[in-house]
């Protein structure tokens, strides 16, 4: 549903929610994030470039949250990297379609804007919450 690259975009802004008093070098989320380096650098300038990151070079430098985790939305992520794209006009051009999507196309548009909506709802620190099960999923650890 999102591509490889807004992945890789939202794997580093949840490292560095998580690490958020800190600059982080490039190789340093690059390991943790399990991304490749080279093209980790061009995800993370495109956020810097959106104004989701800064930058700082040299000793000490690396990259780190423009804002806060709560204030930083999954959608502003993936906007930054790779736009959800929306149907605005038929994809075929077709002229009885000119007016109204057809079926097809006004259904697929309807999920991207669920999921665009979703991801509007959704902060990066959202992302930080770690998963809790109800206790009749826990293994009774006494009976294995």
């Amino acid at each position: 549903m999102i591509s490889k690259t807004s992945e890789y975009a939202l794997r580093a802004m949840v490292y560095m929610a998580e690490n958020p008093a800190s600059s982080s070098p490039l190789q340093v989320i690059a390991t943790a994030t399990q991304v490749p380096p080279g093209y980790l650098s061009k995800v993370l300038q495109q956020l810097v470039r959106a104004g989701l990151l800064t930058s700082q070079r040299g000793l000490g430098g690396g990259f780190s949250l423009a804002r806060p985790a709560l204030e930083l939305s999954v959608y502003d992520v993936v906007q930054a990297v790779d736009p959800v794209s929306r149907i605005l006009e038929c994809p075929l051009h077709l002229p009885e379609h000119k007016e109204e999507l057809c079926p097809l196309h006004r259904r697929l548009d309807d999920v991207m804007e669920l999921v665009e909506r979703s991801f509007r709802l959704s902060s990066v620190a959202d992302l930080l919450k770690k998963p809790t099960f109800p206790k009749a999923l826990e293994v009774n650890k006494t009976t294995l």
